[in-house]
């Protein structure tokens, strides 16, 4: 591990790796089950465009059951719970999003996905993101590089913004020209953009090649790290923000693309004002 890295055992980290693809699946597969019967839900309103159903609770109570079972000494941070988080330094914390994406799964739209990831002294060291409708496991550890199914991730090799899609995210925490503005210079650079509405999936598809980088103005710790690392270690570039800040902090913008076209993309997001948190 390099210098500022927490020490993690190598056959420990796989094989928290192997229970973390584990518990997502098995998560994503209860998920799939309350997708398949949409019409029995409750959905209640967080905030604008903000939802939130009893499958986002019970698939979060499931990961959290199983963690506590299998990793009693670690400490869990949910979507749905996170106004309870509590943690010691040097703790080991799971970071789960239980459905990423609740908007496209209400709406009966397949674009959601389980996210979990790892998280030791900020630094993420294992990053997971399943999705159940097309059986895909995007995985990553630490230093151990990115799969797809057990095959490995690389990302795009695209060089402009014009060699294939950028994904955006959209966030109401900001104002809606920390969105316009990326999305106008993105297409003056001759760039195209994307929106799946699940930020975590979109930056598994950056790190699986499927686009070319991902922009949102707004992330939380749950719906980012795990796929920030899926990007980094498949060969891309992301924000260092949220591990900089923590698992704690209040969110911010986070970046993630291809080597050969980071630096534009971060211009574009950028224009003459620095987006804060993104650097």
């Amino acid at each position: 591990m390099s210098q500022g890295v927490p020490m993690v055992n190598d056959g420990e980290l796989e094989q928290r790796l192997g229970k973390a693809c584990e518990m997502a699946r098995s998560a994503g597969n209860f998920a799939a089950g309350k997708f398949a019967d949409l019409g029995a839900l409750t959905v209640e309103s967080k905030g604008v465009q903000d939802m939130a159903t009893e499958a986002d609770i019970e698939t979060e109570n499931l990961l959290r059951r199983a963690i506590a079972e299998y990793y009693p000494d670690d400490a869990f941070l949910g979507e749905e719970s996170c106004d309870d988080f509590r943690f010691q330094p040097g703790q080991g914390v799971w970071v789960v999003d239980p459905i990423d994406g609740t908007q496209p799964f209400i709406s009966n739209i397949t674009s959601w996905c389980i996210a979990l990831a790892y998280v030791i002294d900020n630094k993420t060291m294992i990053g997971v993101i399943y999705d159940p409708v097309r059986d895909e496991m995007f995985a990553a550890s630490r230093g151990g590089g990115a799969m797809l199914n057990g095959r490995p991730l690389v990302t795009s090799k695209a060089t402009t913004l014009a060699d294939g899609l950028v994904g955006l995210g959209y966030s109401n925490r900001v104002e809606p020209a920390e969105t316009l503005g990326p999305m106008q210079r993105l297409m003056e650079a001759q760039g195209m953009f994307h929106r799946c509405g699940s930020g975590a999936l979109s930056l598994a598809y950056v790190a699986a090649g499927r686009l070319i980088g991902y922009y949102e103005p707004h992330m939380n710790a749950w719906d980012a790290v795990a796929g920030a690392l899926l990007v980094r270690e498949a060969g891309g570039r992301s924000n260092p923000a949220l591990e900089r800040s923590g698992v704690l902090d209040k969110g911010c913008a986070v970046l993630a693309a291809a080597e050969g076209i980071y630096d534009a993309l971060l211009a574009a997001v950028e224009g003459d004002v620095a987006v804060t948190g993104l650097t």
